[in-house]
């Protein structure tokens, strides 16, 4: 039923020609394009010699890529679609009815094939080699049909201004089913170059080690990636391979441009811009980096092969953008029948409108259409007043880059039609806002007003194309259950909305608000792996929790060692039992600073440590100034902090509060340190080594070797670099290395042989369990007593005093129930405070209230 087409342009398929050159590159191991080639010969085996429609169920692994390589080498035209999105899949499998389904398997190369059909039932032009949705992952039936040609010409086109050679190695931050993350697949491999074939997300420390390890010189950003590599403190990483970066799914602001291309020449990459649509196989222009820090503002000059001119437009100043060149689709389809068809379209009309500068470069300065590019997927403002409409109700949709905005007349569940209308799309949830109105605002004319559609308010910074699902965050919490992951994130880190590749650490977690957050994780999901404070939301909400009631349940080792520590002091202090564990929580603070504290780059960094030292020092300072009033016990200096700077060389009552004031000193010492460019670098460079440097600068306090200077208190620096290291440990010598310098640094600290030992196991415990268990019943309760051991400690000295005369349990019970009382009082106080001055600012203004909509009338 089909012609067979000319696969002699499809250049990047022809694998065996480089040879024992490595094509992919992965955490277990290297591919050789010799190998690679021979994998993607027996898939095309399998999917025989007839010429059949071929669906992909794409993710970023070898099975799929063998897959794609294999039904283009075998001239089985390919419809792309996302696996991570079963509703686009299943919408787009409807819609055209392949005879062939590929999804990954089990890694090896080997992708499973669902033959719906032993021939095919479809028209297949001789010339459609691969259909793209031009949408990106919403799953509609509009997809772009484009030829071998397109594809060899535009990788040839990228590859030349790119200057990709058999050297290079391309990390695979976005998906293989997006025309941008295609582009980098082929353009790589038209040049014999590798490919660091990964799904990590650029936030995931395990991203950079493999960028390292396996010496990549460059990756694809969004505009939302140079967000998440802000966080990451990209800019100071040490990559010394890295060769150029490149950028495009949206415009990214040109002060950003300039940022980071003036970023990139102190570093010793380039930056390229670059401007291009699905309907042109990706590329249309690109910027060249030289011109990128004085021409930020504008796209560049057509790739290689590729042709713009201005078509004047009526009534307008700037006319808009075509573009003519090899790599222009053949045209789209919208339904099976279309598959048969060939070239529709010579040249692409872009929608946007463009100037050009004396100096040759091209400037996009708005779009003619009623399309707007969301993160990187283009959607139809028509098309969603037809979903609307389908669904029997009248709105108005208008939106620009940064989001969706919809006006909806009648009483309507606003949050659940966003969240429909987000997944029918394939937008992420935070994209997306709906706002009931009882009228559409309309023009005199009686046409509606658009621009006050716009203005009922935009929704929150969208979400990376490359990395998000549709899904994200709602606007506002909703009670949807005890499984709500993101609801638990907005309450527990007091945050508008959660994206899917938003993170505990990405969200300013610290800390004090880690063990509230995995306690409620572990409730909906069971047993956390160690490393959930750096994985996406997303990811998170795809675990289930274990349908069985089990009579032990999981916590992280840090939770459980704070609970156990802060009961451990107050049990001490009354003297019902003798086991001194402040020490460990010193431990156990490194290990937390490490991990929360030490993300982004250094100005946010900083920011982010003052604002989690302020969370110990305000309650602290709150109370104590209390004590100071209430008691004869202490003087202004604890209220201050500096009694262990100031204070009596005996042990008095002055001294309570040793634990929270050297933390404090410890933490913002530690900012400061951090904030100094050079050693910044060096951690970020070798990040356990630099842990380590700090032990081995405590250590010389804790043998007498330099005096720290304060009046009683032992020297705890080295232990809270100690946790520090275990924070930045990744392999298991590491592991050995932190378990060593405790065992032979302990002995003889505090000449108490069980003390010693109790520090000890509990620093082991840390280093070798990630979880330990808890009786079920005592989880909630356990997490805490973690949460607010920091309050406890604070409110037992004036607690247990007055009950213990009574019995010495009830002194302890009423020690941790106040000091519960307190962190939940800490917690409700700054919410509670700014409501109340919110309403006090409304009255003052003399607008009491505000209606969350607005009618024009």
């Amino acid at each position: 039923m089909t012609a067979q087409p000319d696969l002699a342009r499809v250049a990047f398929t022809d694998l065996a020609r480089h040879g024992d050159r490595p094509a992919i590159l992965t955490p277990e191991g290297t591919i050789s394009y010799r190998e690679l080639a021979l994998r993607v010969d027996a898939a095309a085996a399998r999917l025989g010699t007839e010429r059949r429609l071929v669906v992909l169920a794409a993710r970023n692994d070898l099975d799929s890529l063998v897959g794609y390589l294999a039904a283009l080498s075998a001239g089985h035209p390919l419809l792309l679609a996302p696996a991570d999105k079963p509703e686009a899949l299943a919408s787009l499998v409807g819609a055209y009815d392949p005879d062939v389904l590929l999804r990954s398997g089990g890694g090896d190369g080997v992708p499973l094939l669902e033959e719906r059909r032993a021939g095919t039932r479809h028209e297949l032009h001789p010339d459609l080699a691969l259909l793209l949705s031009t949408s990106g992952s919403t799953g509609s039936p509009k997809l772009v049909r484009l030829s071998h040609g397109n594809l060899t010409a535009n990788a040839e086109a990228i590859a030349d201004y790119l200057h990709i050679g058999p050297e290079d190695r391309a990390a695979t931050t976005l998906p293989l089913h997006y025309c941008y993350g295609l582009s980098v697949i082929n353009s790589h491999l038209i040049r014999g170059a590798g490919l660091v074939l990964t799904d990590l997300s650029v936030v995931d420390p395990c991203f950079w080690d493999l960028f390292r390890s396996r010496r990549a010189t460059s990756f694809a950003a969004v505009p939302y990636t140079f967000d998440l590599l802000e966080r990451v403190g990209f800019a100071e990483k040490d990559l010394p391979h890295l060769r150029y970066v490149t950028q495009a799914g949206g415009r990214l602001a040109p002060e950003k441009v300039r940022a980071w291309a003036e970023t990139g020449q102190r570093r010793g990459w380039d930056l390229f811009v670059m401007y291009g649509a699905t309907e042109a196989t990706a590329r249309m222009a690109y910027l060249p980096p030289d011109l990128a820090a004085d021409h930020a503002g504008t796209i560049g000059v057509p790739v290689p092969g590729g042709f713009f001119r201005i078509e004047p437009v009526e009534d307008l100043a700037d006319g808009e953008l075509v573009y003519s060149g090899p790599n222009v689709m053949l045209g789209y389809a919208e339904q099976p029948a279309d598959l048969a068809l060939g070239r529709e379209v010579h040249e692409l009309r872009t929608g946007d409108l463009a100037r050009q500068h004396s100096n040759g470069l091209y400037e996009v300065v708005g779009r003619r259409s009623r399309f707007v590019k969301i993160v990187g997927l283009r959607v139809d403002l028509g098309q969603v007043e037809r979903i609307f409409a389908d669904m029997g109700i009248t709105a108005a949709a208008a939106g620009s880059d940064d989001g969706l905005v919809a006006a909806v007349e009648g009483d309507h569940d606003g949050g659940l039609l966003a969240k429909a209308l987000a997944g029918t799309l394939g937008l992420p949830r935070a994209a997306v806002v709906i706002h009931p109105v009882e009228a559409l605002p309309r023009l005199g004319t009686g046409k509606v007003d658009y621009p006050a559609v716009l203005a009922l308010g935009m929704p929150a910074p969208a979400v990376d194309p490359a990395l998000a699902g549709a899904g994200a965050a709602p606007a506002e919490p909703a009670a949807e259950g005890p499984a709500d992951v993101r609801r638990i994130f907005m309450e527990a880190l007091e945050c508008s909305s959660v994206g899917d590749n938003d993170t505990f650490v990405s969200l300013d977690g610290d800390s004090l608000s880690y063990v509230a957050v995995s306690v409620r994780l572990e409730q909906v999901l069971g047993q956390l792996p160690p490393d959930w404070h750096l994985l996406p939301v997303q990811e998170l909400e795809r675990r289930r929790k274990p349908k069985r009631r089990r009579l032990v349940s999981f916590l992280e080792t840090s939770i459980v060692l704070r609970a156990a520590a802060i009961v451990c002091i107050v049990a001490t202090h009354v003297e019902l039992f003798m086991f001194q564990t402040a020490h460990l929580l010193f431990a156990v603070a490194g290990y937390n600073f490490a991990r929360f504290q030490l993300a982004e780059e250094r100005g946010p960094r900083l920011r982010r440590q003052l604002r989690g030292t302020a969370r110990i020092v305000v309650p602290s300072v709150a109370f104590i100034a209390l004590a100071y009033l209430l008691t004869d016990h202490y003087t202004v200096a604890n209220i201050f902090l500096l009694n262990a700077m100031v204070g009596p060389a005996e042990v008095t009552t002055q001294w309570h509060f040793w634990f929270i004031e050297l933390l404090v000193y410890i933490l913002l010492a530690m900012a400061a340190l951090m904030a100094v460019p050079w050693v910044d670098r060096w951690e970020r460079r070798a990040p356990f080594a630099f842990a380590l440097g700090l032990v081995g600068i405590g250590l010389l306090s804790r043998f007498d070797i330099v005096d720290p200077g304060l009046p009683v208190p032992p020297p705890v620096f080295w232990i809270f670099a100690l946790g520090w290291a275990l924070g930045r440990a990744r392999t298991h010598l590491h592991r050995v290395t932190v378990s060593a310098i405790t065992l032979l640094t302990l002995p003889g600290f505090f000449n108490s042989t069980v003390r010693e030992a109790t520090v000890a196991a509990g620093i082991l415990l840390l280093v070798w369990l990630p979880a330990l268990p808890v009786p079920a019943f005592l989880r909630r309760v356990t997490g805490r007593l973690a949460a607010a051991s920091l309050y406890i400690y604070l409110t037992h000295w004036l607690v247990y005093p007055v009950l213990l005369p009574i019995n010495p349990v009830l002194a302890v019970a009423g020690s941790l129930l106040v000091g519960v009382g307190y962190w939940a009082l800490c917690r409700w106080l700054p919410g509670a405070a700014a409501e109340a001055w919110s309403r006090f600012g409304g009255v003052l203004r003399g607008t009491p209230g505000s209606s969350a909509v607005h009618n024009p009338g």
